[in-house]
């Protein structure tokens, strides 16, 4: 198994994006694995989203 030298892995330089930019990108992950995880409310927003869409296609074909 390759292994790395600690010492110059610790001087490793990257550039990070600014702490708005980072926020803003931790708000819309947050409300992703909410979406995912929560049973209580992505489960039931996904419900509601397949019943409009239903509803959508049945008029659509039921008006001709």
């Amino acid at each position: 198994m390759p292994r790395g030298n600690k010492y110059e892995i610790l001087k490793y330089e990257f550039s990070l994006p600014p702490i708005k930019d980072q926020q803003h990108i931790i708000e819309i992950l947050d409300r992703f694995e909410k979406l995912c995880n929560d049973i209580s409310e992505g489960l039931p927003a996904e419900i509601e989203a397949r019943q409009k869409q239903y509803e959508y296609y049945r008029d659509k074909l039921l008006k001709f």
